[in-house]
């Protein structure tokens, strides 16, 4: 079995592996897409701000709840899960946040379903937010564009439903991650990248960091893992830096999945990686630098790249069947608890 970089280096297999299947995957719909979740305009409101019509958590709060938050005037939508209520004696405190970004053309249900994060992450007391985007998408880079005029959006939206979910929800600020696949993999790293300061750490599973006239930066450190597909026929391990044209909204520009992961860990600091074979995947770590700025936060912080055998534009360890063109789901790996082993571990 070739490894990844000789996959990554191979441009005539990488065109056979992803030509054909990218113009075909980027519009069939996705499985398991639900509907009725779109969202409302304001157009009366153009001034940034926020309001929620999401209740009260109380004793008996539903575990999970669909609400509201006005950003920027628009009606955001979101997926809520909370996790079950302590015993009486029980520590009630402040819950860990995990913010989890659907891909294009999906949105929260199908994202919940193809994860099941809402059951692993509750289960270890943290909420869950599962954000809708407009129009089905992301502003994952910082081009604007006709769909999305303010590429800045998205990352408004973010951080006021994290600073809305640290005041209503009891979020602990200090515990708040975020994770997304393909698109959302995408916003999730551009929330670590522009907010490193906001977040604990971060997760994207098929998505890289834009670049081109579309780039995202990382500004400083924050534990981030990237998990990919070694045979992604839809976003290559190579990255897209000359994506083709679609006529619904543009598809931005990426980094190889590599050159994302270590854009963070030249942000963070970090010295040289190692890299090991692992069964079904290769796993490739930096160890962020305890003098790099705000690394006192987390001084034994990582940045990780899996890249996962056999797998295409999929959430390994799923068992929802992705779309016809996506590529397999690799059982090697179950990104789900591996991302969030990651995530709230004291080695990430």
């Amino acid at each position: 079995m070739r490894s990844f970089r000789d996959r990554d280096r191979d441009p005539a297999l990488r065109a056979r592996r992803w030509a054909g299947g990218l113009a075909l995957a980027l519009v069939l719909p996705l499985a398991g897409c639900a509907t009725g979740t779109g969202t409302d305009g304001d157009a009366d409101s153009g001034r940034p701000g926020a309001s929620s019509t999401a209740p009260a958590p109380s004793a008996t709060a539903a575990p999970e709840v669909r609400a509201q938050l006005r950003v920027d005037g628009d009606v955001r939508q979101y997926l809520l899960h909370r996790p079950p209520a302590p015993a009486a004696d029980g520590d009630d405190g402040p819950r860990p946040l995990l913010v989890a970004f659907h891909g294009r053309g999906a949105d929260a249900a199908e994202l919940r379903a193809k994860t099941r994060l809402e059951r692993a992450a509750t289960a270890r007391g943290m909420l869950v937010a599962f954000p809708e985007g407009l129009g089905r998408g992301w502003g994952a880079g910082t081009r604007a564009t006709k769909q999305r005029p303010d590429p800045g959006l998205d990352v408004r939206f973010t951080e006021a439903l994290i600073k809305h979910l640290v005041r209503t929800e009891r979020a602990d600020p200090g515990q708040v991650y975020v994770a997304g696949f393909s698109n959302g993999g995408s916003m999730a790293l551009r929330m670590a990248a522009e907010r490193p300061a906001l977040l604990a750490g971060a997760a994207s599973v098929s998505g890289q960091l834009p670049t081109g006239d579309a780039a995202v930066e990382p500004t400083g450190p924050v534990p981030v893992m990237v998990v990919y597909g070694a045979d992604d026929p839809v976003r290559p391990l190579a990255g897209l830096p000359s994506p083709p044209p679609d006529p619904k909204e543009p598809i931005l520009p990426t980094r190889s999945a590599r050159d994302s992961a270590a854009a963070f860990a030249a942000a963070g600091g970090a010295g040289e990686p190692v890299t090991r074979q692992q069964k079904g995947y290769e796993r490739t770590v930096w160890r962020l630098g305890k003098e790099a700025s705000g690394g006192s936060r987390r001084p034994d912080g990582t940045v990780q790249l899996l890249v996962v055998d056999d797998a295409g534009h999929t959430w390994p360890g799923s068992t929802v069947p992705p779309p016809e063109g996506f590529g397999p789901v690799s059982r090697a790996l179950d990104a789900t608890d591996t991302i969030l082993d990651f995530l709230t571990g004291p080695g990430r």
